[in-house]
């Protein structure tokens, strides 16, 4: 659980911004009709162009050692929303302006993509608690602690950013987030777990990646970036018992320092969370879903920066079980 008292770090938009994320988002829909059409999402960098430069300042990729921050100023109507949908697949059209505002906001940080094995290859996820998924360890659970865990480990592919915008949070369940950058370990922990050793498998929201034949290879926990330490960890997914005693000891120091520099952030509705997917793990804590129309809502997008080298290069080598990331331009 986090421990820390440390506010997240906010950029708070300006009025003029939030009207032209909104106009802008209005205008692509009214034009394709869906968020998931491959016209909008084409059409997404070059609307993400006549935005203003100051939008752009203000969404820069994070760039701090904190790992993260909270953009605030974007307005949820709750009534017009509707009810929390009690699966990501039984979502209606009320929340389709929230998924291209938020697909904006992605594309002026990297390029958005999905996975064609999760949620039917949707570049915006949506996040409620799921009846009989309380206890598994994705989102959809409710009564147990998500363990803290990088975005889709498992894959060489995976997001450099993530962004979780929240529609509804009446009881203020909190996001955790811990930073690798405010860890501290000795070296002989940090060179440890530089080596390649355990898997990370596919969690339970990918069952094809599942049931994928490959043999899963070991990959570092941790890589010494141009910049710092980046980190690569899904305890809940990675086969601890099959490691070495010396190599289990100082896996079990970075949980607890992760958890000693972990803070929670109780997102309002508007709000989006931003992690650096590459030195923040996130997770959340316990509670107890109603499945009546007012629980937690997050919606999420995951973000590609081109050009960033913040993973070791053998990661290119990987099969990814099988899943394929699909890029927002190519869709």
């Amino acid at each position: 659980m986090p421990t820390a008292a440390i506010p997240a770090p906010v950029r708070q938009l300006a009025a003029d911004h939030v009207t032209e994320l909104t106009e802008v988002a209005t205008e692509l829909l009214d034009t394709h009709g869906s968020a998931t059409s491959p016209a909008l999402l084409a059409g997404l960098a070059p609307a993400g162009r006549r935005l203003s430069r100051g939008l752009h300042e203000t969404l820069r990729p994070v760039d701090t050692a904190d790992g993260l921050f909270v953009l605030r100023g974007l307005r949820v109507d709750d009534a017009e929303l509707g009810p929390t949908p009690g699966h990501w697949s039984t979502v209606g059209p009320a929340g389709a302006r929230w998924d291209v505002v938020l697909l904006l906001v992605s594309a002026l940080m990297g390029t958005p993509i999905a996975w064609d094995g999760q949620q039917d290859g949707r570049f915006v996820h949506n996040i409620v608690p799921s009846p009989g998924h309380e206890t598994v360890q994705t989102g959809a659970s409710s009564s147990v602690l998500l363990t803290p865990h990088t975005e889709d480990a498992f894959h060489p592919g995976r997001a450099h950013l993530l962004l979780l915008c929240c529609m509804r949070n009446h009881d203020r369940i909190a996001t955790t987030a811990a930073s690798i950058r405010r860890a501290e370990l000795s070296a002989q922990d940090v060179a440890e777990l530089t080596r390649p050793v355990a898997p990370i498998l596919p969690d339970d929201a990918y069952e094809d990646a599942q049931r994928y034949g490959g043999r899963p290879a070991p990959v570092p926990t941790l890589f010494a970036g141009e910049d710092g330490l980046t980190l690569r960890f899904d305890p809940a997914y990675t086969p601890l018992e099959d490691a070495g005693a010396t190599w289990r000891a100082a896996y079990r120091r970075l949980e607890d320092q992760l958890a000693r520099v972990s803070v929670a952030v109780s997102l309002e509705p508007g709000d989006v969370l931003v992690v650096d997917n590459d030195i923040v793990v996130h997770g959340r804590v316990p509670f107890t879903a109603r499945y009546d129309g007012t629980d937690r809502w997050l919606k999420r997008a995951s973000v590609r920066v081109p050009g960033r080298r913040t993973r070791p290069d053998g990661e290119a080598a990987e099969h990814g079980y099988g899943q394929a990331a699909l890029e927002a331009w190519a869709a």
